[in-house]
């Protein structure tokens, strides 16, 4: 254990292996790391690792163990990792009971990554618990709604970030509960990790990264349903390769041939999510490559205009890659026309893309100073850890 102080990150990824997820994570873990601090990467969400379970009787909590190992070694924290799986047996991985223990009473500060892992006893015990939130909506209709248990969950923490970048800004129909004095956070990237130096890109296309369709987090708030799912937004803006030439290709997950067929006929360039994203490198790769992104939100954040922004995007904007997303209220935070363009409908998506296409380097260069300006780790985390007096 190394002098410097200490910050431990709970995080998702046994139960969300994923390499968008992965980058995410990191971006934290090296982004606190280079702010002079010793950063610790700790598994312990309780939930069951599905996707390392191959049949019956099989040992998925030592492949997911194994793999995240060998994933945190790759990410250069191959020491500063522990894995305590609910339902093994008793089993631990990486550090062992006692330094972990040790690690959560001495740390400056244990961030529960997307508000993810149980605030158990020594982790609120520490009094430096801080739940960060990187999708909103459903938290917050549960605290419109008194729900005891998530305000019991969110009462072990003491301090509350999120995503939703308009939240208690007028417009933003998110609920806002007094109790608790959320403040407003955004995805940090590493910047010279995905700097591509003026490279020009190899894939003419916009691209991005989706689960097509999802139809099992969809939440009811004021008697009307908002959904998760981004299929239903991207039915909005079906004909827009026909509107623009194409060069629109998305990498999906959780397509069905029916839905694929109706997209490649409209124009759509549709290739599997896991041939883009099935390791970190091609995942990188594949959004550096890129021209640029267009992509939607989710039917939640649009509707209630609650200013959350992608982790994704955010790392096409370092790449240096333009970015065409659909409007959440963004705007109220990150500067918006050039480099980041956000759309309402088929009209402006169209108009955007011909924007970009227009004056590609201009936009290009006003994609990598958003970054620069906005999602810079140091930038973002140092204004987190400002927040709770670090």
């Amino acid at each position: 254990m190394s002098g410097r102080p200490k910050i431990v990150v709970l995080g998702l990824l046994t139960r969300l292996p994923y390499a968008g997820v992965v980058w995410q994570t990191w971006h934290y873990l090296e982004g606190f790391r280079r702010l002079g601090y010793d950063v610790h990467y700790v598994d312990a969400h309780g939930s069951m690792p599905l996707s390392f379970f191959r049949d019956d009787g099989d040992d998925g909590w030592k492949r997911a163990a194994d793999w995240l190992g060998a994933t945190m070694r790759q990410l250069g924290f191959a020491d500063r990792w522990s894995y305590a799986p609910e339902h093994a047996g008793g089993r631990r991985y990486g550090l062992p009971a006692g330094e972990l223990a040790a690690l959560y009473r001495d740390a400056a500060l244990i961030v529960n990554l997307h508000g993810g892992t149980e605030p158990r006893s020594e982790l609120s015990a520490s009094g430096r618990l801080v739940y960060l939130e990187t999708d909103p909506v459903q938290l917050q209709v549960e605290l419109a709604g008194d729900l005891a248990s998530t305000i019991e969950f969110l009462d072990a923490h003491q301090a509350y970030f999120t995503f939703a970048e308009r939240a208690g800004l007028p417009g933003c129909r998110l609920h806002i509960d007094e109790r608790f004095d959320f403040k407003t956070t955004r995805q940090p990237v590493v910047i010279d990790a995905w700097d591509t130096a003026g490279r020009q890109p190899t894939n003419p296309s916009f691209t991005t990264v989706a689960n097509w369709k999802q139809t099992h987090r969809n939440v009811v708030y004021g008697g009307e349903t908002y959904h998760w799912s981004k299929h239903r937004e991207f039915a909005k803006v079906m004909e827009l390769p026909g509107r623009t030439g194409g060069g629109l290709e998305l990498a999906l997950a959780k397509v069905g041939p029916a839905d694929r067929e109706r997209l490649t006929e409209h124009g759509w360039e549709v290739i599997d999510a896991a041939d883009a994203s099935n390791t970190p490198k091609r995942y990188h790769d594949y959004i550096t490559n890129s021209c640029g992104e267009f992509t939607v939100a989710k039917d939640q954040n649009v509707r209630l205009a609650t200013g959350w922004f992608s982790d994704r995007s955010a790392t096409y904007l370092a790449a240096g890659r333009p970015v065409i997303t659909q409007d959440t209220g963004f705007a109220c935070a990150l500067p918006e026309g050039e480099g980041l363009i956000a759309f309402t409908d088929l009209d402006s998506a169209a108009a955007a893309v011909e924007s970009v296409r227009g004056d590609y380097r201009r936009h290009a260069a006003a994609a990598a100073d958003i970054a620069q300006g906005y999602f810079d780790s140091d930038v973002v985390l140092g204004a987190l850890l400002a927040e709770v007096g670090l």
